[in-house]
């Protein structure tokens, strides 16, 4: 066969090369949106915990502005106070440590050969405090250690402070310009969705500031509460340990309880160890009436979730955004909660199914 007669070689599509440089700047496009948004997450966490400050703080600055006092002013006035708590407490957990370990390091040579002793008396052992503390290479070893990671620690306190002096920033303009922002936000929805969108944000505003106050009002009571059993067992630094208990018991979710009163145990086994386990008792005991007495009355007007549903919630909130998913998971899942009930229709449930829970031709006979 002569080489003229040999098919022609076919053309590029002319499309071809244009489509190759378009998926090359897509994929381009693409990696650095990825990028960026990496990037950002950090920034976009203090903006997520600023807006739920804002909402929290929200109520008690309209408040304050119905009753004549400038938007400014009174959110300047629920700022400071918010910071003024939030430092107080800071303070007396800071200095109940300090403290306490300072105490500890004092009385932990007699405590460690009562222990010593107790194990000799039981298991019938020999040993001694000398066998257990002559590794002093072991002290040398972690002063190193310290003091290698010391810049890493300046630097982490330093990336602390300035995240929350952002948050506060933010949280603070959030808080002022809360109309303006919502006036802003509206805008961008068509006139017949803005009514439905102003609600939304209502409700969120009334659950969540009603969740933080109920949390506010249930500290404070397991606060004197525990103060005052605190100062008739006699153990240290009574209301410190009771704020500490108030606060960490209300605001840290689903496992509050039990770190709250891990603190103030142990301050009682330096003193008395069966102060420690009345100490147990009382947190155990006080647990129970708030959760069956107290909290009920509480939050029946500002937040109502059912318990297997709030722990759901905080579990999901924290395997999102961790620590600040856990704590925004309750409010958040309440404000939905409400937005459900009020625009999802509901039907009444036939007696019969309501109060058997299966259709009549299932019944038992």
């Amino acid at each position: 066969m002569s080489k003229s007669n040999a098919p022609a070689p076919t053309p590029m599509p002319a499309w071809l090369p244009r489509a190759i440089a378009v998926a090359l700047v897509l994929t381009a496009v693409f990696e650095m949106t990825v990028w960026a948004a990496r990037q950002l997450v950090g920034l976009g966490v203090l903006l997520l915990v600023s807006f739920f400050l804002s909402m929290v703080m929200e109520p008690a600055v309209s408040r304050l502005q119905a009753r004549g006092m400038g938007r400014a002013a009174a959110t300047l006035l629920v700022f400071a106070v918010t910071v003024a708590s939030l430092a107080g407490f800071a303070t007396a957990v800071l200095t109940l440590l300090i403290d306490q370990t300072a105490e500890v390091s004092h009385r932990l040579p007699a405590l460690l050969a009562t222990f010593v002793e107790r194990i000799n008396d039981t298991f019938g052992t020999s040993l001694t405090t000398d066998r257990l503390t002559d590794d002093t290479g072991t002290v040398e070893t972690y002063a190193r250690q310290a003091a290698d990671h010391l810049w890493g620690l300046s630097t982490t306190v330093v990336g602390g402070v300035f995240d929350l002096l952002t948050v506060g920033l933010f949280a603070y303009y959030f808080t002022a310009d809360g109309p303006r922002l919502r006036r802003s936000a509206l805008s961008l929805l068509p006139p017949q969705r803005q009514p439905a969108a102003h609600r939304a944000w209502t409700v969120a505003l009334a659950k969540t500031g009603g969740y933080m106050y109920s949390r506010a009002l249930l500290a404070l009571f397991s606060t004197l509460a525990h103060t005052v059993a605190f100062m008739v067992l006699g153990i240290p630094y009574p209301v410190a340990l009771g704020i500490w208990v108030g606060v960490i018991s209300q605001f840290v979710p689903t496992v509050g309880t039990y770190v709250a009163a891990a603190l103030p145990t142990l301050v009682a086994l330096t003193v008395e160890p069966m102060d420690a386990l009345w100490v147990i008792v009382f947190a155990t005991a006080y647990q129970q009436v708030e959760n069956y007495a107290l909290q009920p009355r509480i939050t029946a007007r500002t937040v109502d979730v059912h318990p297997a549903v709030a722990f759901g919630s905080v579990l999901a909130g924290a395997a999102l955004l961790g620590a600040v998913g856990a704590i925004i998971a309750i409010p958040t899942t309440a404000t939905l909660q409400a937005l459900a009930a009020a625009y999802l229709p509901r039907y009444k449930v036939a007696p019969a199914l309501d109060s058997t829970g299966n259709p009549p031709e299932d019944r038992p006979m």
